[in-house]
């Protein structure tokens, strides 16, 4: 088995937008087959009819696409196993639920809905679990109870039938998991699970068993409330003949929410403020629901957030390009235990990206925003503003509002520097630094800074008495990018208008 290629799959159903936590699945997945030189397959488990969205199977796409994980086989880009999409696959699962029943693994149930729930009644009045399993069974209407002949007689007849599968009574069932170690179950915690429904199709745990082994799945890394139905998966290969193939298991830790307990949902999102889907999804019904592209997060900051969220490296790296973490991404170093959200981080990680991002991409990012004030002094300038900027803004759209004043005259002052930082004496050093440098002519950030340092020393005044009030004459603002850097942007003309209208307004 450890010469096996490894393949393996994510397999959203298309019922609604994707979690972040199931992007997060998404990607353990692909950084794993990634790193293992293996295949990442995008299986669409279409399967429940009732549950299916208009819209949804292209949103999973599309969501995968804006954050870089690349599907090498699925219902978009084909492959040799197909077809990708359950539906596609309906001829395959029934006679593998036969050949079950044939083997003795699996049998015919002819019970009414009255009767199962007549049957859970009397369990749960004896206060025992109201399950199907191999003590309840012996007293129901199925293969085992019936004699062959009225189990035929029924089947011919075309009476409604479902079939279960035959779970042995207490009975050790033991795997072994990638991230949690050996997990052992018994068998009496099981319940005769149904494989096959009376419309003839598959449940999830029969089709995802099938597939699984028809497309040569060597590992399923999945969500952790898949944990229960694993011993049911397990006893499915060892009954189908396919135990030396079975793929190695992997059961990821849930998101948390960022207070109290539980998983996180978008109704957590809603009420904290954040997204908990990739892109925007409108819903068949016109509902609009946030995602992390269209809040101005970049794909790069929200890999790596998922990334952290259940995972850590070797080091404390935090910052990584998805090839870096394909290099150092490992199942063994996911934690068994939940990973509670952090907003703030989030918006931490897009930080970061965002200062390393390039000027002309952050550009396209604010695109619908742009007015003719921003490009009158043309592209050249609007990209160095951006360049500038970059650092003190945590998403894209913040850069214009942040920098208004290099597109205009200072729309406010800050109230706190005038009152603690501008009087008589400042305003005699501001008016003779900017004048000394428009008669040196003096425009370059390297220039104005040694002008300021030698006019310092020349007159006694220390330089951090004049740095904030400078820039507040300019942009109105008390911090803000490197100053020099900026004046040079502005331009000493410029920078001339402005101290007038601050001598004229205060």
């Amino acid at each position: 088995m450890s010469d096996r290629p490894v393949r393996v799959r994510f397999a959203p159903s298309p019922t609604g937008p994707l979690h972040i936590g199931g992007v997060r699945t998404a990607l353990y997945n692909y950084l794993f087959a990634k790193k293992n030189k293996g295949t990442f397959i995008l299986r669409i488990e279409d399967t429940d009819q009732k549950r299916f969205v208009e819209g949804a199977e292209a949103y999973i796409n599309q969501s995968l696409d804006w954050l870089g994980i690349h599907v090498d086989e699925g219902v978009v880009q084909g492959g040799p196993l197909g077809p990708y999409k359950q539906s596609e696959r309906m001829d395959k699962y029934a006679a593998y639920a036969k050949q079950l029943v044939n083997d003795g693994y699996a049998y015919y149930a002819f019970d009414t809905p009255e009767e199962l729930n007549e049957m859970r009644s009397k369990l749960e009045a004896s206060n025992m679990s109201a399950k199907y399993d191999s003590t309840s069974r012996m007293s129901m209407k199925n293969s085992l109870t019936l004699s062959e002949d009225e189990v035929n007689e029924r089947l011919e007849r075309g009476d409604n039938y479902i079939i279960r599968i035959k779970l042995p009574r207490n009975e050790e069932i033991r795997f072994h998991d990638v991230i949690r170690g050996w997990i052992v179950f018994n068998s009496s915690q099981l319940d005769d699970k149904v494989l096959l429904k009376e419309d003839g199709l598959p449940t999830y745990h029969l089709a995802n068993i099938v597939d699984d082994h028809l497309m040569e799945i060597s590992h399923v890394i999945r969500g952790e409330e898949w944990l229960p139905s694993a011993p049911l998966h397990v006893m499915l290969y060892r009954y189908l003949g396919w135990e030396d193939t079975m793929p190695k298991f992997a059961h990821l830790p849930l998101i948390l929410k960022p207070d109290g307990k539980g998983k996180l949902s978008k109704r957590d999102g809603d009420r904290l403020g954040f997204p908990v889907f990739p892109i925007e999804w409108t819903s068949p019904e016109g509902d609009i629901s946030s995602g992390y592209r269209e809040s101005g997060y970049l794909p790069e900051a929200v890999v790596n957030m998922l990334a952290m969220l259940g995972w850590h490296p070797s080091d404390n790296k935090e910052l990584f390009t998805l090839d870096e973490l394909i290099d150092v991404f490992q199942l063994e170093r996911v934690s068994k235990s939940g990973a509670k959200f952090d907003m703030d981080k989030s918006k931490w990680f897009n930080h970061q990206f965002l200062m390393r991002s390039n000027a002309q991409e952050l550009k396209a990012m604010i695109e619908d925003q742009l007015l003719p004030i921003h490009t009158q002094k043309g592209e050249e300038y609007l990209i160095q503003v951006i360049d500038l900027l970059k650092e003190k803004v945590t998403f894209p759209s913040e850069l214009l509002s942040m920098g208004q004043y290099f597109f205009d005259l200072p729309s406010s002052y800050d109230d706190k520097v005038q009152r603690k930082k501008w009087n008589e004496e400042v305003s005699v050093h501001i008016n003779a630094i900017i004048n000394g440098l428009v008669q040196s002519n003096l425009s370059k950030a390297s220039q104005i800074e040694e002008y300021l340092d030698n006019y310092a020393e020349q007159n006694e005044v220390s330089k951090g008495k004049l740095m904030q009030p400078l820039r507040w004459v300019v942009s109105g603002q008390a911090g803000g990018p490197p100053i020099f850097d900026m004046l040079e942007l502005i331009g000493l003309d410029e920078i001339v208008k402005r101290m007038r209208v601050v001598n004229d307004k205060f």
